[in-house]
């Protein structure tokens, strides 16, 4: 049997769904359905059960779980980069994965977990070292802390630990995310309803809709998970991006442009969509002063050098065979 926590999730739901396409279908789903629109996400896939996030935490913390595990996918987390409750985000993101981390060493059972690029905060390298990691808020803290938690038992580990520092994930399966969803979706859903995207004006010396990130299919981190799966001797803490740095402009751009090519006209470039209206830029919020990452791009190295070796999904690529799926449910 795999676990799944978080398996109604963003991440975890194309996991459980790339799991059944190889034929797995003996999978435990552990999340928490108060949101019960997640319940969505698992529609089409097939699953041996779901339990509760917090019955879960309970037998595992009491060991009352007897199943034999293969493995356990650890995504179940608050991803709220605005979230202030800090007690709220440490029980969820650092107890919680504490518990979860003692099971699965307790039992041998290779863990594989979601961390994320929030740990590097307003950073220029983004590379898997100490130096590097300085968060912006408690949740890219918490996720910090139990990345430390974690290096400080892998030299005595009793089973595989690998730790995935995610960049800014787009794809499918994050409908229900709402304000937290990706700047691919956003777009998608405003020039959809007002054919038009919006992104922020300039900030910390870069132009209006030249802040980088470093954006990956959600196709490529559910490879990079299974790679681990496959590869089970491994463990470590790595950064799970395409190692490249691409503007906002070229997202809200592929947007526009897969719209244009579903109508049958001629892709446009950044200039060309700006005269026409397609992309405005709307002013920087003040609430996000400070504690914005304007600059992100995943060192790959130690991911290169663990033997992966699949090509990422660029933003042009990438976004636009996504939104075409967007598309076609959206016709549907």
């Amino acid at each position: 049997m795999f676990v799944v926590t978080g398996g109604a999730g963003f991440i975890g739901a194309n996991l459980v769904a790339a799991l059944n396409a190889r034929g797995i279908s003996d999978i435990l789903v552990v999340d928490d359905l108060t949101q019960a629109d997640k319940f969505a996400n698992l529609v089409d896939c097939e699953i041996a059960d779901y339990v509760d996030r917090r019955d879960y935490l309970r037998q595992i913390q009491g060991s009352r779980s007897k199943s034999r595990i293969d493995a356990v996918f650890h995504q179940g987390a608050c991803s709220d980069t605005m979230e202030h409750n800090g007690a709220y985000m440490m029980e969820n993101n650092f107890e919680y994965s504490k518990a979860v981390l003692q099971y699965c060493q307790g039992r041998r059972i290779p863990l594989i977990y979601a961390s994320s690029a929030a740990v590097y905060g307003a950073g220029k390298v983004f590379r898997e070292g100490r130096e590097h990691e300085a968060p912006l808020n408690v949740y890219g803290y918490s996720k910090l802390l139990f990345d430390h938690y974690v290096r400080r038992i892998l030299r005595k580990k009793t089973a595989p630990i690998v730790g995935l520092r995610y960049f800014n994930v787009y794809g499918d399966r994050e409908q229900h995310k709402g304000r937290m969803a990706s700047v691919a979706f956003h777009h998608f859903q405003q020039f959809r309803r007002d054919g038009r995207v919006r992104l922020f004006e300039g900030c910390d010396g870069y132009a209006a809709g030249e802040q980088r990130r470093d954006f990956v299919s959600v196709e490529d981190v559910v490879a990079v998970n299974l790679y681990f799966l496959d590869h089970s001797k491994k463990s470590g803490i790595y950064n799970v991006g395409t190692g490249r740095s691409q503007p906002f402009n070229d997202v809200a751009l592929a947007v526009v442009n897969a719209f244009r090519q579903r109508a049958g006209e001629s892709p446009v470039n950044l200039a060309e969509a700006l005269a026409g209206g397609a992309i405005e830029y709307i002013p920087f919020p003040e609430g996000l002063v400070g504690k914005y990452q304007s600059f992100t791009q995943a060192d790959i190295s130690a991911l290169r050098k663990a033997g992966y070796r699949r090509e990422f999904l660029t933003v042009e690529d990438g976004v636009a065979r996504y939104v075409g799926r967007l598309m076609e449910r959206a016709g549907k």
